[in-house]
């Protein structure tokens, strides 16, 4: 069986957006468990309006024959906001 390292860096990735944004820009991530849509609601919630999606490979190591070999996990989305004008 295949085993599973936590990457440091996805573990710290969820908690930078729980709060309210402050300032003109602002990442949004789409957590685990979340759809696409669930995420632009909670940005136009926030008043921002999504301008850059960006996707990146989250990667884990798995051990496979005495080896560490490195493989996609999943993708991770996040959406760049600006601040809404009123």
């Amino acid at each position: 069986m295949a085993k599973k390292k936590k990457n440091r860096k996805t573990a710290a990735a969820g908690k930078e957006n729980n709060k309210a944004p402050a300032g003109k820009k602002a990442k949004f991530t789409v957590e685990e468990g979340e759809t696409v849509a669930g995420c632009l609601q909670r940005m136009n919630a926030a008043g921002y309006t999504p301008v850059r999606r960006m996707e990146e490979p989250v990667l884990m190591e798995v051990e496979r024959g005495g080896k560490n070999e490195v493989e996609v996990s999943h993708q991770k989305i996040v959406f760049e906001g600006k601040k809404m004008e009123e």
